[in-house]
């Protein structure tokens, strides 16, 4: 008798406790980024430790405000990125239904991420491709269109995206590559941030190739 009542003590944490103090704890912290700075994410940290032998890596980042970041560079973004992003309700499905299409028919396989989710992996999670992130990175992307909105997803996305090596943020992005504020940024020089952000390590907005100058000229027209 003793054995079954510890064994159902040990399924009641299990399955109710626990999850119930996950998600108090989730729904707590999600709340209160939204309207709180985000100054450090698991994706600096895991960089810095990639680059910990190289005495010249730094991490670059300035939380700035949506007011005070060009407009240019929300348009390059999701013209770029995610034209959908305020349609959708955090998942791209028709870019999702595209990239299955395209994989089935041979093509590799491309992703279909939406800036709400990149937003919520980049805050919340570490790197990494397990079942049980994906998991964690479409509950967090739930929780975040559901707490803070569409503004505040952009706004935080605009502050944490890498953009650069060791630049996070649309500050450091507009100091470190074009000498001058995130609220000055032209038109083509957002679009130059926004043409790298697929593979800011490898792209350089400051130094753009061919291939870079036309993704770039795309991604104006879009805008």
């Amino acid at each position: 008798m003793k054995k079954k009542k510890k064994n159902f003590r040990l399924f009641r944490w299990l399955l109710l406790y626990i999850p119930l103090w996950f998600v108090g704890i989730t729904v707590s912290w999600v709340t209160l980024l939204k309207w709180a700075p985000v100054y450090y994410t698991p994706l600096m940290a895991v960089r810095s430790w990639e680059f910990r032998d190289d005495s010249t890596f730094r991490t670059h980042k300035r939380w700035m405000p949506m007011e005070k970041i060009s407009p240019n560079l929300a348009k390059a973004v999701v013209a770029s990125e995610d034209s959908r992003f305020y349609t959708h309700k955090g998942f791209d499905w028709v870019e999702i239904k595209n990239a299955v299409d395209a994989h089935q028919k041979g093509k590799k396989l491309r992703g279909a991420s939406t800036i709400s989710q990149q937003t919520a992996k980049n805050v919340f999670l570490l790197p990494g491709r397990s079942w049980v992130r994906k998991g964690l990175e479409a509950y967090f992307t739930c929780l975040i269109e559901w707490i803070w909105g569409k503004e505040r997803i952009l706004e935080v996305y605009l502050n944490v995206a890498e953009m650069g090596r060791g630049i996070y943020g649309a500050e450091a992005a507009a100091e470190h590559l074009f000498t001058t504020r995130a609220s000055k940024l032209t038109r083509k020089q957002a679009a130059l941030i926004a043409a790298c952000l697929p593979n800011p390590l490898q792209r350089k907005a400051n130094k753009p190739t061919p291939y870079l100058l036309k993704r770039a000229s795309d991604i104006q027209r879009y805008m």
